[in-house]
C-alpha cells in the first residue's frame, strides 16, 4: 500500500545540473565591465557587476586612435578585475574586447599592454563573432527569440538575423554614437542623413517585424519610455515597444538637451552625451527596416558566450524552467516535489483553453518549480513576499505579462485570498481571464503540494481531473482517508473556486 521511499542526492542529476561560476570581461568602446555569473544548467545569475566607463573609442572618428585618457582608465580597470579574480582557473574567465580595440590602429599595442600589466589573454572579436554572440545572447534570455537583433555599442552597431534555427548574415557598422561625432554636440540633421547613408546599404538584407536590441542605450530609451506611459513594472529584460512607441521616445530623447536629459527620472547620468544619438539611430532602423515591434533584451554578448560553453543537452533546456527551479533549490531537501506536481496537474490544466499559445505547458512548469519559494520565509509574509520576489526575479526567458502571471500563481500557491499586491500593476499588465487563471494555478500547486506533504509519490494515489463543468479529485483504492482529508478538501475547494467548478471528492 505504501509508497516506496527512493533517497536523492540534491546535487545529482536530478537537479539541474552542478553550479559552476564563469567571469565575462568585456572591453568595449565605452565601458569595461566584469561580469561575475553563477551558472546552474541553463539558468544565468548575474552575482557581481561593475563597470568603468573608459571611452576608449571616443576620439576613433578624428585620430584613427584609442583614447590616451581612456587607455588609462580601462587599465586601471583590468587590474582591478585582475585583483577581484585572483585565484580563478583560466577556463573559468572569458575577456574579449570589440570594436574600438579592433579597428583602433593602436588596438594591437593596447591589447599587448593589457597582457604584460595583468596576465589577460584578450580575444578581439571580429564584427560577425560579435554580430554572432549577441544573437546568441538574445537567444540565452528568449530562447524562441526570431527576427532582427541589433547590438549597439559606442563604436558600431551589430545586425543578426535570427530564424528558427540559427543566426545568419551578420554585419557590423559604423553606427555607434562615437563614430557618429558624439560626445559633440548633437548636429541632429547632419547625424541624421549620415546614419541613414551607412544604413542603407543593409537595409534591404534586414527587413523585419521584430527587432531585439541589445545594449545599455537602447535599455535606458526603454527606462525612459516606462517613464513617459506611467509603465508600473520596472524591468528592462523583454520590455516591448511598438515601432510608433519608440520612434515618439526616441525624438523626444534627440531633441533634449543635455540639462533637459538630467531632469529625467531613471536615466543613467553617465549616457547623456551619447543617448541621443542612440534614439536617431533607433528612429531610423524602424523607419527603415520596417520594424514594428522592439523587444529590450537585458542579454548580449557576454551571455551568448556563456551560452556556448553549456553542453547542448544545458543548451536544449528552458531557462525559464531551470530559473525557476534554481531559484527554489535547497540543500538537503527532495527537489522533485516541483516535477511531480507539474506531472500530477497537467492532465486537468491541459483540458483548460489556452490563454498563452504554446507558452501555456512552460508556465505551468515553471509555476510548480516555485513550489518552495516561500519555503525560506516568514508564514505570515509568504504570499507577499513570494509574489514580489517572482515578480522581479532575474530569470531569463517570460516577457512582462508571464512574469506577472507567475508572481500571481507565486502568490497564490500560499494564500486564497483573491486580492494580490500591486493590483492595479496586475490588471494593466494581465487580463482578468490571464488572472483568474494565475490564481487557479496557483492553488493547484498548492493543493498538490499539502496534499503530498513533501512525498512526491503520494500523488501518484490521487487523480484531479476536469470534465463536465465539475473539478475532481479522487484517491486511489484505499488511500481516501490519507489523502482527502480536511486540510486536502480545503485546498482542493480553493482551486474548484479558482475555476469556477463544482467541486467533487471521493
Amino acid at each position: 500500500m505504501w509508497p516506496r521511499v527512493v533517497s536523492h542526492d540534491p546535487l545529482g542529476e536530478a537537479a539541474s545540473s552542478i553550479a559552476r561560476q564563469a567571469a565575462v570581461i568585456d572591453v568595449g568602446s565605452n565601458s569595461i565591465r566584469l561580469v561575475i555569473y553563477r551558472i546552474e544548467g541553463r539558468a544565468i545569475w548575474t552575482v557581481f557587476n561593475e563597470k568603468a566607463l573608459a571611452g576608449l573609442g571616443r576620439d576613433m572618428v578624428n585620430t584613427g586612435r584609442l583614447s590616451p585618457d581612456g587607455i588609462e582608465t580601462a587599465l586601471a580597470a583590468l587590474r582591478r578585475f585582475r585583483a577581484v579574480l585572483d585565484g580563478w582557473e583560466a577556463k573559468d574567465v572569458t575577456i574579449v574586447a570589440t570594436a574600438a580595440t579592433r579597428d583602433a590602429a593602436d588596438g594591437p599595442d593596447f591589447i599587448a599592454r593589457v597582457q604584460k600589466e595583468t596576465g589577460f589573454q584578450v580575444r578581439v572579436l571580429s564584427g560577425e563573432e560579435e554580430a554572432h554572440f549577441a544573437a546568441r545572447g538574445v537567444r540565452a534570455g528568449q530562447p524562441d527569440a526570431q527576427g532582427v537583433v541589433g547590438d549597439l555599442g559606442g563604436s558600431s552597431l551589430e545586425l543578426i538575423r535570427l530564424d528558427r534555427s540559427a543566426a545568419i548574415g551578420g554585419t557590423t557598422l559604423a553606427l555607434g554614437p562615437f563614430a557618429l561625432g558624439a560626445p559633440r554636440s548633437l548636429d541632429l540633421d547632419l547625424v541624421r542623413r549620415l546614419v541613414s547613408s551607412r544604413l542603407a546599404v543593409v537595409a534591404d538584407q534586414f527587413q523585419t517585424r521584430d527587432f531585439h536590441a541589445v545594449g545599455g542605450a537602447w535599455r535606458n530609451l526603454a527606462l525612459l519610455h516606462m517613464t513617459m506611459v506611467d509603465y508600473p513594472l520596472r524591468v528592462t529584460h523583454q520590455y516591448e515597444l511598438s515601432g510608433a512607441e519608440a520612434i515618439e521616445a526616441a525624438r523626444f530623447v534627440s531633441r533634449q538637451s543635455r540639462n533637459s536629459l538630467e531632469r529625467i527620472e531613471g536615466l543613467s547620468r553617465k549616457r547623456f552625451e551619447t543617448l541621443p544619438y542612440s534614439a536617431l539611430v533607433l528612429e531610423a532602423l524602424i523607419e527603415q527596416l520596417g520594424i514594428e515591434r522592439i523587444i529590450i533584451s537585458a542579454y548580449g554578448v557576454r551571455e551568448g558566450l556563456l551560452l556556448e560553453t553549456m553542453t547542448p543537452n544545458e543548451q536544449a533546456r528552458d531557462p525559464l524552467v531551470e530559473g525557476c527551479e534554481a531559484l527554489t533549490s535547497m540543500r538537503g531537501v527532495n527537489p522533485d516535489l516541483g516535477a511531480a506536481v507539474e506531472t500530477w496537474l497537467k492532465p486537468a490544466f491541459d483540458s483548460l483553453p489556452g490563454l498563452f499559445g504554446q507558452r501555456d505547458p512552460v508556465l505551468a512548469a515553471a509555476a510548480c518549480r516555485l513550489a518552495d519559494l516561500g519555503s525560506r520565509l516568514h508564514p505570515d509574509h509568504r504570499a507577499d513576499l513570494a509574489f514580489d520576489q517572482m515578480l522581479r526575479a532575474p530569470i531569463a526567458g517570460m516577457n512582462h505579462a508571464e512574469r506577472a502571471f507567475l508572481a500571481m500563481a507565486a502568490f497564490a500557491r500560499y494564500t486564497s485570498a483573491n486580492t494580490t499586491p500591486q493590483s492595479g500593476m496586475i490588471a494593466r499588465i494581465l487580463s482578468p481571464e490571464r488572472r483568474q487563471r494565475a490564481r487557479a494555478l496557483g492553488s493547484a500547486v498548492r493543493l498538490g503540494c499539502d496534499l503530498a506533504g513533501r512525498n512526491p509519490a503520494l500523488l501518484s494515489k490521487a487523480h484531479l481531473a476536469i470534465s463536465r463543468g465539475k473539478l475532481s479529485l479522487t484517491a486511489a483504492p484505499g488511500w481516501s482517508d490519507i489523502l482527502l482529508g480536511e486540510q486536502t478538501a480545503k485546498r482542493a475547494q480553493t482551486l474548484a473556486g479558482a475555476l469556477k467548478l463544482k467541486l467533487e471528492l471521493g
